[in-house]
């Protein structure tokens, strides 16, 4: 269902949300120099953390049952119009290259479409409909998780996702920056890092984004920690695919296994680039198809796979 609401209850329900509340005291900032603008709005940033901090358990919990699905094959699917749908977009394409991740494991939506990363589309987050619509193609199962991104917490796209998923029997998480929220209330886990009203009233890509941003960097990697795609805090499932991601791999082995830069060569070159892969048969002293095969039967655990060598 498209939202309909009339602007004067829209208005109504804007002036009740702590992310839009006017500040009087700010009323002046235009006329500060420009350092003490600079110091205020740092000021503001620095207090996000302490927001997020609060819900720690919260996060923690919805981390570790996102996990659970995603060892089972499912995937982590971001749903979310304008900022928070920038954000879940960009968390979404990072995680290829860091985790070597197949693209289609964490998929970020936006209401609007591609087209609405860098411009804005008029009325798309009105669109309940539009959310399921964009899912739809997914075919989502119960393994999957979708994440409804929204600062006020009301937005009819990220909610509609989130019915649309719990629907489906996917887990849901919905993360909004507003205490009490619809988009919260309608998740398995709702997550409401509340930073309070913004610097320039109603503009939620400042605190509200950063917020955002920090818990989103917290639901993907430490998920990933949890599948086993790092070893300690070593990226190993990197692959040596440019001049770059090969230096670094060759630096992940060496930190990982105080080999010299021959024995280093030598791993990568037996196991095609994976340094998983060439940390193990470095470390437990195997060839690389047993290397290849340990992990496989560990789940691509490096550490489970190096206690299973021994």
């Amino acid at each position: 269902m498209t939202s309909t609401s009339h602007p004067r209850d829209l208005r109504t329900e804007l002036e009740s949300l702590t992310t839009e509340a006017f500040r009087p005291e700010l009323a002046d900032i235009d006329r500060l120099p420009t350092l003490d603008i600079a110091r205020l709005m740092n000021g503001e940033d620095a207090t996000v953390a302490g927001a997020v901090a609060e819900r720690l358990p919260g996060i923690a919990a919805a981390i570790d049952a996102v996990a659970e699905r995603m060892a089972r094959g499912g995937r982590l699917v971001y749903a979310g119009a304008g900022t928070a749908g920038r954000l879940g977009i960009l968390d979404a394409s990072e995680c290829p290259p860091t985790f070597n991740t197949d693209p289609s494991r964490v998929v970020g939506l936006i209401a609007g479409g591609p087209d609405a990363v860098v411009t804005s589309v008029e009325g798309a987050e009105d669109s309940r409909d539009l959310a399921r619509a964009d899912l739809e193609p997914l075919a989502l199962t119960p393994d999957d998780t979708v994440v409804g991104i929204s600062a006020s917490g009301r937005t009819p796209y990220a909610i509609g996702a989130v019915e649309h998923a719990r629907a489906r029997g996917c887990l849901t998480i919905g993360l909004a920056c507003n205490p009490g929220s619809p988009l919260a209330a309608a998740a398995d886990h709702g997550i409401e890092i509340v930073v309070g009203p913004e610097l320039l009233t109603g503009s939620t890509r400042l605190k509200s984004g950063t917020a955002q941003k920090l818990v989103l960097n917290m639901l993907s990697t430490i998920t990933m920690i949890r599948l086993g795609k790092t070893y300690g805090n070593l990226m190993v499932d990197v692959r040596a695919s440019n001049d770059k991601l090969r230096a670094r791999s060759h630096r992940i082995v060496a930190l990982a296994t105080g080999a010299g830069d021959k024995e280093i060569e030598e791993a990568l070159t037996a196991t095609d680039g994976e340094v998983k892969n060439a940390i193990l048969t470095i470390l437990a002293d195997v060839d690389g198809p047993t290397a290849a095969r340990l992990l496989e039967e560990s789940d691509g655990h490096l550490r489970a796979a190096l206690a299973a060598s021994g």
